[in-house]
């Protein structure tokens, strides 16, 4: 299993001229790129190749003066630049095609200095290394300070260098990792998500919605306001962007690390897990939006997927037209219709239900019966 870990980088301020040149070099590449194929595509021209882009692009365009400040970066970082943009075509000619599952992919778009995030990628090609005294040594940048938090388990294929919207530095790196799997536990959970409660287990355990965006509204309503009042292209107005951001991703990394250690609790504490599989594209355009991106269930069941895989546990999404809520798990009677604002409910076999942890006990067993069927079990498994 491939993973990533981020660390915190505090580049000179001459390494951060050489970052931002580089930045520039890998975003005037793909857009070169991009606009020699949509050139030769209105010519009737037949699809440039990935080998004759690269030739076009980065050597013949490095012996041009109009492009010869391409050679004072690494060539590793100018090549992925048109690796992303190749992954992008297929990814799109994928999704036209119908071979690749889920939404439509838009074809690729022109990258803009102006974006809120910069990245460039380093491959084992451009030789980049950890010097002894816990330095990143990029080519044709430096050694640059980086802020460890742990150690990496293996020697990483890859690092991405990212700027946020907030003028923050990061190193990811790609590390191949192996799999560790966790004593094995008896137990097994059901989850149900929601918004008055982030979580209720089939136990019976109510985790509350922590609503980060909601606690910070004041500080971001404040940063926006001071934001709208400098002038267009003014130094403060960029302070000013740049302090919206912080607040922004504050919020962010706020939640990121409680999901994680949430995550972590689960997947350690049980040896299978089963969700719902929300809609949360669907659920993102109704009346509710602001509250279910403030949640952020799909980041928390990412979580949950790649941790159970890594670590040994069983993982289930359960079909979201699942009557999760309006089926009694004790007789296994359904309801009619079951409104939101219904939260208890008695069935006439005489069992009085609450609503979220009922929903999760249906979800427990479906996936146990799923699991059991996957494996020659009964279909219809006892409560």
């Amino acid at each position: 299993m491939q993973l990533r870990y981020n660390f915190r980088l505090y580049p000179t301020p001459g390494q951060r001229a050489a970052l931002a040149r580089a930045f520039g070099c890998a975003r005037v590449v793909f857009n070169d790129g991009l606009r020699a194929r949509q050139d030769a595509r209105e010519q009737g021209v037949p699809y440039i190749a990935d080998g004759e882009l690269s030739k076009r692009v980065i050597t013949q365009a490095k012996k041009t003066p109009d492009r010869a400040w391409l050679g004072e970066v690494s060539a590793v970082v100018l090549q992925q630049a048109l690796v992303d943009l190749n992954t992008a075509y297929r990814n799109f000619f994928a999704s036209v095609t119908g071979k690749r599952k889920g939404p439509k992919i838009a074809p690729p778009r022109f990258r803009s200095r102006k974006d809120n995030r910069q990245a460039i990628r380093f491959t084992r090609n451009a030789r980049f290394s950890i010097t002894p005294g816990g330095k990143l040594r990029l080519p044709k940048i430096g050694e640059v300070p980086v802020r460890w938090s742990r150690d990496l388990p293996a020697e990483p294929s890859s690092v991405t260098v990212v700027k946020d919207a907030a003028g923050r530095y990061f190193a990811s790196f790609v590390v191949a990792t192996s799999d560790v799997p966790l004593p094995e536990s008896a137990a097994e959970v059901g989850i149900d998500l929601g918004l008055s409660h982030f979580a209720v287990t089939s136990d019976g355990r109510k985790v509350d919605n922590p609503r980060f965006l909601r606690r910070a509204e004041r500080r971001l309503r404040k940063a926006q306001q001071d934001l709208s009042r400098k002038a267009k292209g003014s130094n403060n107005r960029k302070k000013a962007v740049v302090k919206v951001a912080k607040a922004h991703a504050r919020v962010a990394d706020t939640r990121r690390d409680w999901a994680h250690k949430l995550s972590t609790q689960i997947v350690r504490d049980n040896q299978a897990v089963y969700v719902e599989n929300l809609a949360v594209s669907g659920l993102g355009r109704t009346r509710l939006a602001k509250s279910v991106h403030d949640a952020g269930w799909s980041s928390f069941v990412g979580m949950l997927e790649y941790k159970a895989a890594r670590y040994g546990r069983h993982f289930t999404k359960i079909d979201r037209w699942f009557p999760s809520s309006k089926l009694c798990w004790e007789c296994g009677a359904l309801a009619e219709s079951m409104p939101l604002n219904v939260r208890s409910w008695e069935c006439p076999c005489g069992a009085i239900h609450d609503r979220d942890v009922n929903a999760a006990r249906n979800i427990l067993a479906a996936g146990r019966a799923d699991r059991l069927n996957a494996c020659g079990g009964t279909v219809r498994p006892a409560a």
